[in-house]
């Protein structure tokens, strides 16, 4: 069976599943209608670039070097805990640089009522784009319904900010990768995400390229996870990555390609 054909099937029976038992509050017609583009392909790479910085145990000193150094870089965004959200928000206060701040990071495992809350307080707190962690367990349970719920209230919540759902790629089946990315899409999500980085494996060009061929153009993806260099960045952005989550993006942004941009290869 060909991967396009199993991806057409998968989608198939995850809108029959939806359309049958989906509860009253997403009960609406679920389908695959192209999103609209929210970031023109013509921005450079830094501007597609969030600047991470996502451990236990930040300090604000680090998180005003964060904010300093996508500023002067004019990186896309800064992506941070919930808790640096505000102050991120008032350093970058008149930049171009975005504040995106994770929910439900990085298990997934909080309820969809916690995830809400923690979404609409972010971005009161001034977060304008929200990368969240689905169920995994629900994924594997085949409990479709479930994820859907948890994408859709949480996308709800967040409107007009973009929300990134992120799969964990590195412990799904090609067929959980399919369908959560199908879920994310039908939920409303602005992009599919590879991982939070804390599951024992980041972005690799199959999965992000398996990504874009489900989601459709117009969809964002988001590389994230052992990004570390120029070569490693363009590699996922060739593969369809619109977006690269990064820790080392002062790195990746100021290397110059040892070879000129020819046949694919840095």
């Amino acid at each position: 069976m060909s991967l396009d054909l199993l991806i057409n099937q998968l989608v198939s029976a995850i809108q029959n599943e939806l359309n049958q038992v989906s509860p009253p509050s997403i009960a609406h017609q679920v389908h695959f209608a192209d999103i609209p583009p929210r970031f023109p392909s013509q921005e450079s790479l830094a501007s597609k670039i969030d600047h991470t910085l996502l451990k236990g145990d930040a300090t604000r000193r680090e998180i005003e070097e964060l904010c300093s150094e996508a500023r002067e870089n004019q990186l896309g965004s800064v992506c941070v805990n919930s808790s640096s959200v505000e102050l991120a928000a008032n350093l970058l206060k008149g930049s171009s640089s975005r504040v995106v701040a994770v929910v439900g990071f990085p298990l997934g495992a909080s309820t969809t009522a916690t995830k809400v809350f923690e979404a609409s307080e972010a971005i009161r707190l001034g977060a304008q784009e929200i990368d969240m962690v689905i169920p995994l367990g629900a994924l594997k349970d085949r409990d479709y319904s479930q994820v859907f719920y948890d994408i859709h209230q949480v996308v709800q919540v967040s409107a007009p900010h973009p929300v990134k759902v992120i799969l964990e790629t590195a412990i799904l089946n090609l067929e959980q990768k399919i369908i959560g990315c199908a879920l994310a899409k039908a939920a409303g999500a602005a992009f599919v995400k590879t991982s939070t980085g804390f599951g024992g494996g980041g972005a690799t060009v199959e999965d992000v390229s398996l990504m874009r061929r489900i989601v459709g153009p117009q969809m964002g993806v988001k590389a994230s996870g052992g990004i570390r260099t120029f070569k490693d960045a363009m590699q996922m952005i060739e593969a369809g990555a619109s977006r690269i989550g990064a820790s080392a993006s002062i790195s990746i942004v100021t290397q110059t390609p040892t070879h000129p941009h020819q046949n694919g290869t840095y």
